[in-house]
């Protein structure tokens, strides 16, 4: 089982943005189907434009989120966040946050993912927020070397603890590349677009002097977070073993193939 819980908040009373909701009704509808339009994730989507989301709501929404029996839950959080300078504790802004209560802190978060497993085998958290570079470390500490991630948590963030993340033409950057990498671009040789491939097709996407995203995970395989068509069919790639049965052998072509 599967599922994921999408929020995108535009509507801040203060500083509203303009590509939150956009980025989770995008990435919703991707995640909900496979390429081929088989079932992926359940889906709970939260923004701004239908519901306020306030911290009640949103912390609600994400204990749920890591609670009970799946294979894989993924968090997607689209809209502001903050790091509090005087506690060195990083939040996902609610519409409703305030000063000294600006939503659900990224500690929070990252401990319901880390004692969820083994109930819940992956968690995906994939943050599109300022300062979401955060997530992982541990405030106490203040030292941004050491990160804290449980077994099976797999972070993407948007961008390292100091930056900011940018909005351009009705959408967030990182996740207008997280889209193109959902549609296929990060697809493996069989179809497979995974935390690791979306965030390599990021890194190369964005420039060294732009926003610079960040990955943490403490895995030991990939989960799949969407399948599309492969690039070679299935059926090709099990006759490989067939056309090549030992190593270094040399497949001969048809005389029509051999150069003039």
């Amino acid at each position: 089982m599967k599922k994921a819980l999408i929020v995108g908040i535009d509507n801040y009373h203060n500083s509203p943005l303009n590509g939150c909701v956009n980025d989770a009704i995008s990435m919703a509808n991707l995640l909900e189907r496979n390429g081929d339009g088989s079932p992926n994730f359940a889906i709970r989507q939260l923004t701004s434009d239908r519901e306020e989301i306030t911290s009640e709501l949103l912390s609600d929404a994400i204990k749920k989120l890591f609670t009970g029996v799946a294979d894989t839950v993924l968090l997607y959080f689209a809209g502001h966040g903050i790091i509090n300078p005087d506690t060195n504790a990083g939040y996902l802004v609610s519409q409703n946050g305030t000063r000294g209560a600006w939503g659900i802190s990224l500690s929070e978060i990252l401990g319901l993912a880390n004692v969820a497993h083994p109930s819940i085998k992956s968690s995906v958290i994939v943050l599109d927020s300022c300062h979401s570079g955060f997530a992982g470390e541990i405030p106490a500490v203040a030292n941004t070397q050491i990160a804290a991630v449980g077994t099976g948590v797999t972070i993407l963030t948007s961008c390292h603890r100091s930056e900011t993340a940018g909005e351009v033409n009705g959408h967030g950057i990182f996740t207008s590349i997280l889209i193109d990498g959902l549609y296929g671009s990060s697809a493996d040789i069989c179809g497979r677009i995974t935390p690791a491939s979306l965030y390599s097709h990021v890194d190369q996407t964005l420039g060294p002097w732009e926003q610079r995203p960040l990955y943490k995970a403490n895995v030991q395989t990939f989960v799949t977070l969407r399948q599309v068509s492969p690039r070679i069919s299935l059926e090709c790639l099990r006759r490989l073993p067939t056309y090549f049965p030992t190593p270094g052998y040399e497949f001969p072509l048809d005389p029509s193939y051999e150069p003039d």
